[in-house]
């Protein structure tokens, strides 16, 4: 557990350290960002007689880092207050991050694999504020993580006393899971070639090791050629037969991919409804433990793709006071799910499917034209310098022609897809032709409404009527002036009596 220590500035009572262990995961976590001072420091020993310089570089290298470490431990507290919970931390530069509790959106507790062989977790504090966790503390035992979230949960709703209960046992049946099966499908769907980017980074980093330079396609030609590989005396058959040979590989490498980073994402998947609102677990070497409050919950997004909605798969989003992550603002509730189970969760935070007297409408084409007639004179202007400049045929410049037609053929259907539409209690947006969404907002949550014209939107007398909700937004696009101000009006009527302070509160 924490060890006590007293406080100083002007924090009264007593402050708690972090658990030591966290030494030990922050000392090894952070063991590959000393790779390049150590290769270079090595890099600058490499002419010594003895192996005692390198031996000095490793053991200066990782003991300094170890001394750093230990400093910012024993200068780090945190103090839980009436009010606030305060972390102080810093040697020369000290500083004290106080949070009101009323401000925090959301306790995560996040186990990296380390952390979870030391049973230790990761508190993480999100107050809304655009930019992911506020505050985190880095590690605490599992036992005190679960303490601090009871502790900040009591004391935002005005319980005095925090009573030692816990979320970890949970006896009832989940409202959506993840098996093995599910997981396998949604690595198809999420091809990535994320693995070349990683590759290629890690190549550019360390190409100074490399005694010749790895991007140098001269080089390989050389090689293939000082082996008796002629590029020229290769058959067409051949070239074929290797062009889809990589082409195969590239994407098994990309399937394999996109179902590796699944399992590492949502790997033991599970979403309960619990009495302090959705509790989300997953994770395979970095397990999260979310519990988001029902009454935080802005809007829902339901998003599919081409191949996806075929199969009838859809995947469902909360917008939430609080992020995801930095990385992403919107809390994944179901990765991979069938309209028919999507629907019982979404009906727990009161929004309902679009009906009837959603009255779905699509947008005027004249909008997405407007970007056709931006891009067609810049296009034409390009044909020009190239011709002029590059003595270039007119029928190899018409290739860019090709980009504005992209473009129209795009905009069709985006054209053929999108609609919106409101009720009286909700807002409705279906959006996009190959990633496809379906964002429900109720209009209580309505905080601000924005009629937006641009030059060629103006002359077409059409406008974009934009909604702000916390942690998100909605926008309407491609309708005329006159119906973006009666839908404003309508909205207005209804969410302008809303007391926000009440509604977030609550939950």
């Amino acid at each position: 557990m924490s060890e006590p220590s007293t406080l100083t500035d002007e924090s009264t009572g007593e402050g708690q350290r972090l658990h030591p262990l966290g030494l030990i995961i922050g000392f090894v976590s952070g063991l590959p960002q000393l790779i390049v001072p150590i290769l270079a420091a090595l890099f600058g020993v490499r002419n010594s007689e003895s192996g005692l310089g390198a031996v000095s570089v490793f053991a200066i290298v990782l003991f300094t880092s170890l001394l750093f470490r230990w400093i910012a431990w024993l200068r780090t507290h945190y103090h839980i207050g009436e009010d606030d919970i305060r972390v102080e931390r810093g040697l020369l530069s000290r500083t004290a991050r106080s949070i009101p509790y009323d401000r925090i959106q959301d306790v995560s507790i996040e186990q990296k694999p380390l952390a979870r062989l030391f049973g230790l977790g990761e508190v993480k504090f999100e107050t809304g504020g655009g930019e992911g966790d506020d505050a985190k503390l880095s590690f605490v035992s599992l036992e005190e993580a679960g303490r601090l979230r009871e502790t900040i949960r009591a004391r935002k709703s005005g319980v005095g006393a925090v009573h030692a209960e816990t979320e970890d046992a949970i006896d009832t049946p989940p409202i959506f899971a993840m098996d093995t099966r599910r997981l396998v499908t949604l690595g198809f769907y999420s091809f990535s070639l994320v693995i070349f980017a990683v590759l290629g980074g890690a190549a550019q980093q360390l190409d100074f090791l490399l005694p010749f330079d790895l991007w140098d396609l001269r080089h390989w030609i050389g090689m293939a050629e000082e082996r008796g590989v002629v590029l020229e005396t290769i058959s067409w058959n051949a070239r074929i037969a290797g062009a889809l040979f990589a082409l195969a590989a590239l994407i098994l490498i990309g399937v394999a991919s996109g179902v590796i980073r699944t399992f590492l994402t949502d790997y033991g998947f599970r979403l309960d409804r619990t009495a302090k609102g959705f509790r989300r677990q997953r994770g395979l070497l970095t397990r999260t433990d979310i519990v988001m409050p029902v009454s935080r919950v802005q809007a829902a997004v339901i998003s599919t793709g081409l191949v996806r909605k075929w199969r009838g798969w859809h995947a469902l989003q909360f917008v939430s006071l609080a992020q995801e992550s930095k990385q992403e603002s919107h809390h994944m509730v179901a990765p991979l799910a069938r309209l028919d189970e999507i629907w019982p969760i979404i009906a727990e935070t009161g929004i309902t499917p679009p009906g009837d007297a959603a009255a779905m409408q699509s947008g005027r084409f004249r909008w997405w034209l407007n970007g056709f007639a931006v891009v067609l004179p810049i296009v034409f202007a390009a044909m020009a310098a190239v011709m002029i400049l590059a003595d270039t045929s007119l029928a190899r410049a018409s290739l860019f022609l090709l980009i504005p037609m992209a473009m129209l053929l795009i905009g069709a259907f985006e054209w053929r897809l999108y609609r919106h539409g409101e009720d009286g209690s909700q807002l409705y947006q279906r959006r996009g032709w190959w990633r496809q969404k379906l964002t429900i907002l109720p209009q209580l949550r309505v905080q601000s409404v924005e009629i937006a014209q641009g030059p060629l939107a103006r002359a077409s007398g059409l406008a974009a009527l934009r909604f702000g909700v916390a942690g998100g937004k909605l926008e309407m696009i491609a309708m005329p002036l006159s119906t973006a101000r009666e839908i404003r009006d309508r909205v207005l009527a209804v969410a302008a009596p809303v007391d926000f302070s009440e509604i977030n509160q609550r939950g």
